[in-house]
């Protein structure tokens, strides 16, 4: 019992956030996502907003991170297609990050 628990407490965790995300970046319909296997972590669903922002959030189940999406209305795509990565906006962290990746840091 205590793990459905868990797991209940989680999804609606998970549904909140992607919610915020929505909220602040574009609201329903402006907010596109992919969601991806991470193999024994999980799935990860990529959020970009109308605004360019990107976040991610990371669930056990695929089946939680669709009912958030759908919850706060995003539409989520079966690839990181053009249109979504045109709108996403990277940073200098980003940049940075990326880079010290290309360096083997």
């Amino acid at each position: 019992m205590a793990d459905r628990s868990s797991s209940s407490r989680s999804a609606r965790h998970v549904t909140r956030t992607v919610q915020r995300f929505a909220d602040e970046h574009g609201g329903a319909g402006g907010v596109g996502g992919q969601i991806a296997y991470l193999g024994a972590r999980g799935y990860r669903l990529v959020l970009v907003g109308e605004d360019g922002t990107w976040g991610d959030v990371v669930a056990a189940g695929r089946e939680v991170l669709e009912a958030a999406a759908e919850a706060a209305g995003v539409e989520v795509r079966e690839a990181f297609d053009g249109e979504l990565a045109a709108r996403l906006r990277t940073g200098p962290r980003e940049w940075r990050r990326m880079a010290g990746i290309q360096l083997g840091g």
